[in-house]
Protein backbone atom coordinates (compact mmCIF):
# COMPACT_ATOMS: atom_id res chain seq x y z
CA UNK A 1 0.00 0.00 0.00
CA UNK A 2 2.77 2.62 0.79
CA UNK A 3 4.54 1.83 -2.13
CA UNK A 4 1.43 2.25 -4.17
CA UNK A 5 0.96 5.52 -2.55
CA UNK A 6 4.41 6.17 -3.23
CA UNK A 7 3.98 5.88 -7.19
CA UNK A 8 0.66 8.10 -7.15
CA UNK A 9 0.61 11.26 -8.80
CA UNK A 10 -1.40 14.61 -6.72
CA UNK A 11 -4.74 13.62 -8.94
CA UNK A 12 -4.03 10.56 -7.78
CA UNK A 13 -3.48 10.59 -4.55
CA UNK A 14 -6.29 13.43 -4.12
CA UNK A 15 -8.86 10.77 -5.78
CA UNK A 16 -7.64 7.68 -3.40
CA UNK A 17 -8.30 10.16 -0.36
CA UNK A 18 -11.90 10.45 -1.40
CA UNK A 19 -12.75 6.95 -2.22
CA UNK A 20 -11.69 5.61 0.81
CA UNK A 21 -13.75 8.08 2.89
CA UNK A 22 -16.71 6.62 0.79
CA UNK A 23 -15.36 2.73 1.99
CA UNK A 24 -15.37 4.23 5.34
CA UNK A 25 -18.81 5.02 5.18
CA UNK A 26 -18.11 8.83 5.80
CA UNK A 27 -19.21 10.31 2.38
CA UNK A 28 -21.73 9.12 -0.27
CA UNK A 29 -20.79 8.48 -3.43
CA UNK A 30 -22.99 11.47 -4.65
CA UNK A 31 -20.78 13.60 -2.57
CA UNK A 32 -17.54 12.11 -3.45
CA UNK A 33 -18.36 12.10 -7.57
CA UNK A 34 -19.10 16.38 -6.84
CA UNK A 35 -15.77 16.68 -5.44
CA UNK A 36 -13.57 14.88 -7.61
CA UNK A 37 -15.90 16.26 -10.92
CA UNK A 38 -16.78 12.85 -12.41
CA UNK A 39 -20.00 10.82 -12.75
CA UNK A 40 -21.56 8.76 -9.96
CA UNK A 41 -21.32 5.66 -12.08
CA UNK A 42 -17.36 5.99 -12.66
CA UNK A 43 -17.24 6.58 -8.39
CA UNK A 44 -18.91 2.92 -8.63
CA UNK A 45 -16.46 1.75 -10.88
CA UNK A 46 -13.40 3.61 -8.88
CA UNK A 47 -14.56 2.06 -5.60
CA UNK A 48 -14.36 -1.92 -7.45
CA UNK A 49 -10.83 -1.32 -8.10
CA UNK A 50 -9.88 -0.54 -4.92
CA UNK A 51 -11.57 -2.83 -3.43
CA UNK A 52 -9.98 -5.37 -5.76
CA UNK A 53 -6.94 -4.20 -6.15
CA UNK A 54 -5.93 -2.39 -3.79
CA UNK A 55 -4.30 1.71 -3.71
CA UNK A 56 -1.85 0.48 -6.64
CA UNK A 57 -5.29 0.10 -8.98
CA UNK A 58 -5.67 3.55 -8.88
CA UNK A 59 -2.52 4.03 -10.71
CA UNK A 60 -2.65 5.09 -14.50
CA UNK A 61 -2.56 2.07 -16.61
CA UNK A 62 -0.75 4.17 -19.58
CA UNK A 63 2.17 5.03 -17.02
CA UNK A 64 5.61 4.03 -18.36
CA UNK A 65 3.87 2.70 -21.85
CA UNK A 66 4.38 4.73 -24.98
CA UNK A 67 2.27 7.38 -26.32
CA UNK A 68 -0.63 6.29 -28.47
CA UNK A 69 0.67 9.71 -30.52
CA UNK A 70 4.46 8.78 -30.64
CA UNK A 71 6.07 9.48 -33.65
CA UNK A 72 8.23 6.60 -34.77
CA UNK A 73 11.74 6.31 -34.80
CA UNK A 74 12.65 6.08 -38.10
CA UNK A 75 10.58 9.62 -38.73
CA UNK A 76 12.92 11.08 -36.06
CA UNK A 77 16.00 9.48 -37.12
CA UNK A 78 15.47 10.61 -40.74
CA UNK A 79 14.74 14.20 -39.76
CA UNK A 80 17.84 14.69 -38.11
CA UNK A 81 19.70 13.36 -40.80
CA UNK A 82 18.43 15.71 -43.02
CA UNK A 83 18.89 18.32 -40.65
CA UNK A 84 22.94 17.28 -40.25
CA UNK A 85 22.97 16.90 -44.18
CA UNK A 86 21.18 20.35 -44.96
CA UNK A 87 20.75 22.19 -41.88
CA UNK A 88 22.99 21.63 -38.94
CA UNK A 89 23.12 25.56 -38.41
CA UNK A 90 19.45 26.40 -38.63
CA UNK A 91 17.23 27.06 -35.54
CA UNK A 92 13.87 25.04 -35.07
CA UNK A 93 11.68 27.34 -36.78
CA UNK A 94 13.51 28.02 -39.76
CA UNK A 95 14.49 24.24 -40.04
CA UNK A 96 10.91 23.52 -39.32
CA UNK A 97 9.79 25.28 -42.73
CA UNK A 98 12.39 24.46 -44.87
CA UNK A 99 11.90 20.77 -43.45
CA UNK A 100 7.98 21.36 -44.17
CA UNK A 101 8.11 22.77 -47.81
CA UNK A 102 11.22 20.69 -49.30
CA UNK A 103 10.79 17.22 -47.59
CA UNK A 104 6.78 16.85 -46.55
CA UNK A 105 7.85 17.85 -42.14
CA UNK A 106 4.31 17.44 -40.45
CA UNK A 107 5.22 17.87 -37.09
CA UNK A 108 5.40 21.24 -34.86
CA UNK A 109 8.38 23.20 -34.24
CA UNK A 110 8.56 22.38 -30.62
CA UNK A 111 9.04 18.66 -31.17
CA UNK A 112 11.52 19.26 -33.46
CA UNK A 113 12.87 21.99 -31.00
CA UNK A 114 13.26 18.71 -28.54
CA UNK A 115 15.01 16.38 -31.19
CA UNK A 116 17.32 19.15 -31.77
CA UNK A 117 18.23 19.79 -28.39
CA UNK A 118 18.62 15.99 -27.87
CA UNK A 119 21.23 15.03 -30.53
CA UNK A 120 22.98 18.34 -29.81
CA UNK A 121 21.98 20.57 -32.94
CA UNK A 122 20.58 23.19 -30.93
CA UNK A 123 20.92 24.68 -27.55
CA UNK A 124 18.20 26.20 -25.45
CA UNK A 125 18.31 29.86 -24.73
CA UNK A 126 17.72 32.06 -21.91
CA UNK A 127 14.20 34.23 -22.08
CA UNK A 128 14.43 37.51 -23.52
CA UNK A 129 14.86 40.54 -20.86
CA UNK A 130 11.32 42.14 -20.77
CA UNK A 131 11.18 45.13 -22.63
CA UNK A 132 12.21 48.73 -20.52
CA UNK A 133 11.30 50.60 -23.51
CA UNK A 134 7.43 49.79 -24.78
CA UNK A 135 7.80 50.51 -28.64
CA UNK A 136 6.69 52.93 -30.91
CA UNK A 137 2.90 52.46 -32.51
CA UNK A 138 3.11 51.15 -35.93
CA UNK A 139 1.42 54.15 -38.26
CA UNK A 140 -1.93 53.38 -39.45
CA UNK A 141 -1.36 53.67 -43.59
CA UNK A 142 1.03 51.99 -46.09
CA UNK A 143 3.57 54.39 -46.91
CA UNK A 144 3.01 57.06 -44.83
CA UNK A 145 6.53 56.51 -43.00
CA UNK A 146 9.18 54.15 -44.57
CA UNK A 147 12.44 53.29 -42.44
CA UNK A 148 15.48 52.89 -44.37
CA UNK A 149 18.98 51.38 -43.71
CA UNK A 150 22.42 49.18 -44.71
CA UNK A 151 23.35 46.13 -43.24
CA UNK A 152 27.17 45.46 -43.81
CA UNK A 153 27.21 41.79 -43.37
CA UNK A 154 29.02 38.59 -44.89
CA UNK A 155 26.13 37.73 -46.89
CA UNK A 156 27.98 35.10 -48.57
CA UNK A 157 29.69 33.33 -45.71
CA UNK A 158 33.52 33.73 -47.74
CA UNK A 159 32.55 32.42 -50.46
CA UNK A 160 32.08 36.26 -52.44
CA UNK A 161 33.08 39.27 -50.91
CA UNK A 162 31.08 41.39 -47.99
CA UNK A 163 28.43 43.45 -49.37
CA UNK A 164 25.95 46.06 -48.17
CA UNK A 165 22.19 45.27 -48.19
CA UNK A 166 20.00 48.26 -48.46
CA UNK A 167 16.47 47.60 -47.31
CA UNK A 168 13.53 50.21 -47.23
CA UNK A 169 10.55 48.58 -44.56
CA UNK A 170 7.13 50.03 -44.26
CA UNK A 171 6.32 51.57 -40.80
CA UNK A 172 2.48 50.40 -40.30
CA UNK A 173 3.09 46.68 -42.14
CA UNK A 174 6.68 45.61 -41.69
CA UNK A 175 6.84 44.69 -45.36
CA UNK A 176 10.03 45.01 -47.03
CA UNK A 177 9.38 47.28 -50.02
CA UNK A 178 12.71 47.78 -51.89
CA UNK A 179 16.13 45.96 -51.24
CA UNK A 180 19.40 46.02 -53.30
CA UNK A 181 22.86 44.37 -52.59
CA UNK A 182 26.28 47.04 -53.14
CA UNK A 183 29.71 46.30 -52.39
CA UNK A 184 29.08 49.45 -49.75
CA UNK A 185 26.75 51.89 -48.49
CA UNK A 186 26.55 55.19 -51.06
CA UNK A 187 24.31 57.42 -52.17
CA UNK A 188 23.79 55.81 -55.60
CA UNK A 189 22.47 53.06 -53.77
CA UNK A 190 20.23 54.50 -51.67
CA UNK A 191 19.10 56.33 -55.21
CA UNK A 192 18.72 53.48 -57.24
CA UNK A 193 16.68 51.67 -54.10
CA UNK A 194 14.46 54.66 -54.17
CA UNK A 195 14.19 54.62 -57.80
CA UNK A 196 13.06 50.77 -57.59
CA UNK A 197 10.56 51.72 -54.76
CA UNK A 198 8.84 54.55 -56.60
CA UNK A 199 8.25 52.85 -59.96
CA UNK A 200 6.58 49.99 -57.70
CA UNK A 201 4.68 51.62 -55.35
CA UNK A 202 4.79 55.49 -55.98
CA UNK A 203 6.03 57.95 -53.73
CA UNK A 204 5.87 57.79 -50.12
CA UNK A 205 5.35 60.77 -47.56
CA UNK A 206 8.21 60.46 -45.28
CA UNK A 207 11.75 58.80 -44.72
CA UNK A 208 13.10 57.48 -41.82
CA UNK A 209 16.51 57.62 -41.73
CA UNK A 210 19.75 57.64 -39.35
CA UNK A 211 21.90 60.46 -38.94
CA UNK A 212 24.72 59.34 -41.66
CA UNK A 213 26.61 62.06 -43.97
CA UNK A 214 24.62 60.52 -47.29
CA UNK A 215 21.24 61.87 -45.27
CA UNK A 216 21.93 65.20 -43.62
CA UNK A 217 25.23 67.48 -43.15
CA UNK A 218 26.62 67.69 -39.32
CA UNK A 219 26.90 71.69 -40.11
CA UNK A 220 23.97 73.58 -39.33
CA UNK A 221 25.30 76.45 -41.06
CA UNK A 222 25.44 74.37 -44.23
CA UNK A 223 22.50 75.17 -46.09
CA UNK A 224 23.33 73.20 -49.19
CA UNK A 225 21.06 69.62 -48.86
CA UNK A 226 23.23 66.79 -49.65
CA UNK A 227 22.60 64.83 -52.73
CA UNK A 228 19.72 62.26 -50.83
CA UNK A 229 18.51 65.68 -49.42
CA UNK A 230 18.16 67.48 -53.12
CA UNK A 231 16.47 64.05 -54.49
CA UNK A 232 13.60 63.87 -51.24
CA UNK A 233 12.94 68.20 -51.93
CA UNK A 234 12.39 67.40 -55.55
CA UNK A 235 9.89 64.47 -54.93
CA UNK A 236 8.55 66.59 -52.53
CA UNK A 237 9.58 63.76 -49.62
CA UNK A 238 9.56 64.53 -46.01
CA UNK A 239 13.05 63.22 -44.36
CA UNK A 240 13.46 62.35 -40.77
CA UNK A 241 16.58 61.79 -38.98
CA UNK A 242 16.44 59.61 -36.15
CA UNK A 243 18.46 60.25 -32.73
CA UNK A 244 19.24 56.48 -31.92
CA UNK A 245 19.25 52.80 -33.97
CA UNK A 246 16.72 52.15 -31.43
CA UNK A 247 14.49 54.58 -32.67
CA UNK A 248 14.11 52.98 -36.20
CA UNK A 249 13.82 49.28 -34.35
CA UNK A 250 11.91 48.00 -37.03
CA UNK A 251 14.70 48.05 -39.86
CA UNK A 252 17.02 47.42 -37.43
CA UNK A 253 15.01 43.81 -36.29
CA UNK A 254 14.78 43.12 -40.02
CA UNK A 255 18.45 43.14 -40.46
CA UNK A 256 18.69 40.69 -37.64
CA UNK A 257 16.23 38.59 -39.39
CA UNK A 258 17.64 38.43 -42.60
CA UNK A 259 21.15 38.21 -41.09
CA UNK A 260 19.82 34.20 -40.00
CA UNK A 261 17.59 33.68 -42.22
CA UNK A 262 18.70 35.12 -45.71
CA UNK A 263 22.45 34.19 -45.27
CA UNK A 264 21.11 30.77 -45.29
CA UNK A 265 19.13 30.66 -48.28
CA UNK A 266 21.78 31.94 -50.57
CA UNK A 267 23.94 28.99 -49.38
CA UNK A 268 21.01 26.74 -49.87
CA UNK A 269 20.63 28.66 -53.66
CA UNK A 270 24.51 28.45 -54.13
CA UNK A 271 24.46 32.06 -54.67
CA UNK A 272 27.88 33.62 -54.27
CA UNK A 273 27.57 37.30 -56.14
CA UNK A 274 26.08 40.51 -55.89
CA UNK A 275 24.63 40.00 -59.55
CA UNK A 276 23.15 37.02 -58.46
CA UNK A 277 21.53 38.11 -55.28
CA UNK A 278 19.77 41.22 -56.44
CA UNK A 279 18.02 38.76 -59.26
CA UNK A 280 17.08 36.19 -57.18
CA UNK A 281 16.09 39.13 -53.73
CA UNK A 282 12.34 39.91 -55.19
CA UNK A 283 10.88 36.20 -55.11
CA UNK A 284 12.92 35.75 -51.18
CA UNK A 285 11.37 39.23 -50.41
CA UNK A 286 7.78 38.24 -51.68
CA UNK A 287 8.00 35.37 -49.19
CA UNK A 288 9.64 37.10 -46.76
CA UNK A 289 6.83 39.42 -46.47
CA UNK A 290 4.18 36.86 -46.62
CA UNK A 291 5.45 35.08 -43.09
CA UNK A 292 6.28 38.33 -41.51
CA UNK A 293 4.35 41.46 -42.39
CA UNK A 294 1.14 42.28 -40.80
CA UNK A 295 -2.36 43.97 -41.60
CA UNK A 296 -2.42 47.71 -41.24
CA UNK A 297 -4.95 49.90 -39.22
CA UNK A 298 -6.27 51.51 -42.22
CA UNK A 299 -6.44 50.05 -45.63
CA UNK A 300 -5.79 53.48 -47.65
CA UNK A 301 -2.39 53.38 -49.43
CA UNK A 302 -0.57 57.19 -48.50
CA UNK A 303 1.88 56.16 -51.81
CA UNK A 304 1.41 59.28 -54.24
CA UNK A 305 1.72 57.57 -57.67
CA UNK A 306 4.49 59.00 -60.12
CA UNK A 307 3.43 60.98 -62.70
CA UNK A 308 6.34 62.06 -64.51
CA UNK A 309 8.19 60.25 -66.81
CA UNK A 310 10.86 58.21 -66.73
CA UNK A 311 13.42 60.20 -67.68
CA UNK A 312 12.31 62.63 -65.06
CA UNK A 313 12.65 59.94 -62.39
CA UNK A 314 16.30 58.71 -63.34
CA UNK A 315 17.24 62.15 -63.73
CA UNK A 316 16.05 63.13 -60.00
CA UNK A 317 17.91 59.86 -58.88
CA UNK A 318 20.97 60.83 -60.14
CA UNK A 319 23.86 62.40 -58.52
CA UNK A 320 24.08 66.36 -59.46
CA UNK A 321 26.92 68.46 -59.76
CA UNK A 322 27.43 72.25 -60.93
CA UNK A 323 30.42 73.36 -62.87
CA UNK A 324 31.34 76.79 -64.32
CA UNK A 325 32.09 77.00 -68.31
CA UNK A 326 34.93 78.72 -69.55
CA UNK A 327 35.53 81.39 -72.05
CA UNK A 328 35.47 77.98 -74.93
CA UNK A 329 32.17 76.76 -73.03
CA UNK A 330 33.94 73.79 -71.76
CA UNK A 331 34.38 72.28 -68.23
CA UNK A 332 35.86 69.38 -66.27
CA UNK A 333 34.28 66.84 -64.35
CA UNK A 334 36.49 63.63 -63.17
CA UNK A 335 39.00 64.35 -65.70
CA UNK A 336 37.49 64.64 -68.51
CA UNK A 337 36.81 67.45 -70.36
CA UNK A 338 33.36 68.50 -71.02
CA UNK A 339 32.32 70.61 -74.68
CA UNK A 340 29.20 72.01 -75.76
CA UNK A 341 28.49 71.29 -79.10
CA UNK A 342 27.83 74.78 -80.76
CA UNK A 343 24.70 76.19 -82.13
CA UNK A 344 22.46 75.31 -78.99
CA UNK A 345 19.06 77.08 -78.93
CA UNK A 346 19.14 77.29 -75.02
CA UNK A 347 23.25 77.16 -75.18
CA UNK A 348 24.87 79.00 -71.99
CA UNK A 349 27.10 82.13 -71.83
CA UNK A 350 30.85 81.82 -71.10
CA UNK A 351 31.47 81.88 -66.90
CA UNK A 352 27.78 80.23 -66.33
CA UNK A 353 27.63 77.44 -64.12
CA UNK A 354 25.64 74.40 -65.41
CA UNK A 355 24.68 71.13 -64.16
CA UNK A 356 25.70 67.78 -64.64
CA UNK A 357 23.54 64.69 -63.91
CA UNK A 358 25.86 61.68 -62.86
CA UNK A 359 24.03 58.47 -63.72
CA UNK A 360 24.58 55.40 -62.05
CA UNK A 361 25.84 53.50 -65.35
CA UNK A 362 28.16 55.91 -66.16
CA UNK A 363 25.74 58.04 -68.14
CA UNK A 364 26.61 61.91 -68.16
CA UNK A 365 23.85 64.89 -68.85
CA UNK A 366 24.77 68.31 -69.07
CA UNK A 367 21.29 71.26 -68.18
CA UNK A 368 20.92 74.41 -67.92
CA UNK A 369 18.10 76.17 -66.87
CA UNK A 370 16.24 73.00 -67.39
CA UNK A 371 17.02 72.57 -70.78
CA UNK A 372 19.43 69.92 -71.95
CA UNK A 373 22.83 70.65 -73.66
CA UNK A 374 24.58 68.44 -76.53
CA UNK A 375 28.86 67.88 -75.64
CA UNK A 376 31.49 65.99 -76.48
CA UNK A 377 33.54 64.37 -74.10
CA UNK A 378 37.14 63.81 -73.93
CA UNK A 379 39.19 61.79 -71.28
CA UNK A 380 42.56 63.68 -70.14
CA UNK A 381 43.05 62.12 -66.57
CA UNK A 382 41.91 59.04 -66.13
CA UNK A 383 42.99 59.16 -62.22
CA UNK A 384 40.84 61.54 -61.44
CA UNK A 385 37.77 59.68 -62.38
CA UNK A 386 37.91 57.98 -58.84
CA UNK A 387 37.17 60.54 -55.95
CA UNK A 388 39.78 60.20 -53.17
CA UNK A 389 37.42 61.18 -50.51
CA UNK A 390 35.84 58.01 -48.60
CA UNK A 391 33.90 57.77 -45.09
CA UNK A 392 33.38 54.95 -42.54
CA UNK A 393 31.42 52.99 -44.57
CA UNK A 394 33.47 52.92 -47.97
CA UNK A 395 37.27 53.47 -46.41
CA UNK A 396 36.78 48.97 -45.95
CA UNK A 397 36.58 48.47 -49.61
CA UNK A 398 39.21 51.09 -50.65
CA UNK A 399 41.16 49.20 -48.59
CA UNK A 400 40.44 45.86 -50.14
CA UNK A 401 40.64 46.93 -52.78
CA UNK A 402 44.37 48.19 -52.52
CA UNK A 403 45.08 44.92 -50.40
CA UNK A 404 43.93 42.69 -53.41
CA UNK A 405 45.95 44.85 -56.28
CA UNK A 406 49.24 44.16 -53.67
CA UNK A 407 48.54 40.19 -53.35
CA UNK A 408 47.85 39.83 -57.18
CA UNK A 409 51.24 41.95 -57.62
CA UNK A 410 53.42 39.61 -54.83
CA UNK A 411 52.06 36.44 -56.24
CA UNK A 412 53.38 37.61 -60.06
CA UNK A 413 56.49 38.23 -58.64
CA UNK A 414 56.72 35.03 -56.61
CA UNK A 415 55.53 33.07 -60.02
CA UNK A 416 58.18 35.03 -61.93
CA UNK A 417 60.76 34.06 -58.84
CA UNK A 418 59.72 30.56 -59.22
CA UNK A 419 60.61 30.14 -62.61
CA UNK A 420 63.97 32.05 -62.10
CA UNK A 421 65.02 28.93 -59.42
CA UNK A 422 63.98 26.28 -62.12
CA UNK A 423 65.86 27.34 -64.97
CA UNK A 424 69.28 28.08 -62.34
CA UNK A 425 68.25 24.64 -61.17
CA UNK A 426 68.44 23.38 -64.88
CA UNK A 427 71.81 25.23 -65.32
CA UNK A 428 70.46 28.35 -67.55
CA UNK A 429 71.10 31.04 -65.60
CA UNK A 430 70.45 33.67 -69.00
CA UNK A 431 67.08 32.87 -70.67
CA UNK A 432 67.98 34.13 -74.26
CA UNK A 433 64.96 31.99 -76.10
CA UNK A 434 61.86 30.89 -74.83
CA UNK A 435 61.57 29.00 -71.46
CA UNK A 436 60.27 25.96 -72.62
CA UNK A 437 63.20 25.20 -75.73
CA UNK A 438 64.10 21.39 -76.05
CA UNK A 439 66.74 20.65 -73.60
CA UNK A 440 68.88 18.91 -76.29
CA UNK A 441 68.71 22.28 -78.15
CA UNK A 442 70.00 24.45 -74.94
CA UNK A 443 73.88 24.28 -76.26
CA UNK A 444 73.06 25.28 -79.72
CA UNK A 445 70.06 26.26 -81.89
CA UNK A 446 68.11 28.39 -79.21
CA UNK A 447 71.17 30.11 -77.70
CA UNK A 448 70.37 29.13 -74.11
CA UNK A 449 73.72 29.28 -71.56
CA UNK A 450 74.50 26.58 -69.37
CA UNK A 451 75.85 27.18 -66.28
CA UNK A 452 79.92 27.81 -66.04
CA UNK A 453 81.46 25.49 -64.75
CA UNK A 454 83.25 26.83 -60.79
CA UNK A 455 86.83 27.33 -61.13
CA UNK A 456 89.45 25.96 -58.56
CA UNK A 457 90.65 27.74 -55.83
CA UNK A 458 94.14 29.06 -56.29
Amino acid sequence: MGQGLGLMSQREAQRYAVLQRVQDKKLNQAQAAQQLGVSVRQIKRLCRRLREGGAAALISRRRGAPSNRLIPEQVREHTLALLRQHYADFGPELAREYLADEHGFGHSTETLRGWMIEDGLWKPKLRRAKRVHPPRPRRDCLGELIQIDGSHHDWFEARGARCCLTAFIDDATGRVLAARFDPTETTEGYLAVLRSHIQQHGVPLALYSDQHSIFTKHDSEDSVPTQFERALLQLDVEPICARSPQAKGRVERLFQTLQDRMVKALRLEGINDIEQANAWLPGYLQRHNQRFAVAPCQQTDMHRPWTGSQEQLDSICALHHQRQLSAQLSCRFEGQVLQLEPGQMHSPKARALVDIAQHRDGRLALSYRGHALRFKRYACSDHLARSKLADAKTVSQRVDRAVDKERKRLASLAASIAHQDSQRSAGIYTTDSPANAPRAAVAGRFGLRPAQPATAAP
